[in-house]
């Protein structure tokens, strides 16, 4: 199901810790992290994991919607994304994807936005909170502290 949600969630690029990542500055060898900036971090991430759950929640009932079987619906997106791939379709399961993708597509920018609010309802900055994402994404022991941070 994992599979299934992730591949759906692709189509949205609906990351649980990135907004516009393309218009994130260039990455900086390490940057200075402070206890408060992490904890805020910490919450303004998971707030948006409830989110993506939600958007999630929201793109299988699409899904759903279109009598599209989930795993059936992520083979044909596979295949539509990535041109070494081919899967046959009936002319029902095309026009039902189509749908779909329209249907997906329209509603990703509510979600995109309500995740950026979050960001605007912290201390952090857009810009901040990409820098931290990016960190996080190469730095172990930062990935620690925040992992601590959202035990605790």
């Amino acid at each position: 199901m994992k599979k299934i949600l992730g591949g759906i969630a692709m189509i949205l690029a609906l990351g649980t810790t990135t907004v516009n990542a393309q218009n994130a500055p260039l990455p900086q060898q390490q940057i200075e992290v402070t206890d408060s900036e992490l904890t805020e971090f910490a919450e303004v991430f998971q707030k948006m994991r409830m989110v993506n759950q939600e958007a999630q929640q929201e793109m299988i009932q699409v899904v759903q919607e279109q009598e599209l079987d989930l795993q059936r619906f992520n083979e044909i997106h596979q295949a539509n994304m990535d041109p070494n791939k081919e899967v046959e379709t009936t002319e029902a399961e095309s026009k039902q994807y189509k749908i779909v993708v329209a249907e997906l597509e329209e509603i990703q920018p509510q979600f995109q936005q309500r995740m950026e609010k979050l960001i605007g309802e912290s201390d952090l900055s857009k810009e901040r909170y990409q820098q931290l994402v990016m960190a996080l994404q190469k730095d172990p022991e930062l990935q620690q502290r925040l992992q601590k941070a959202l035990q605790g």
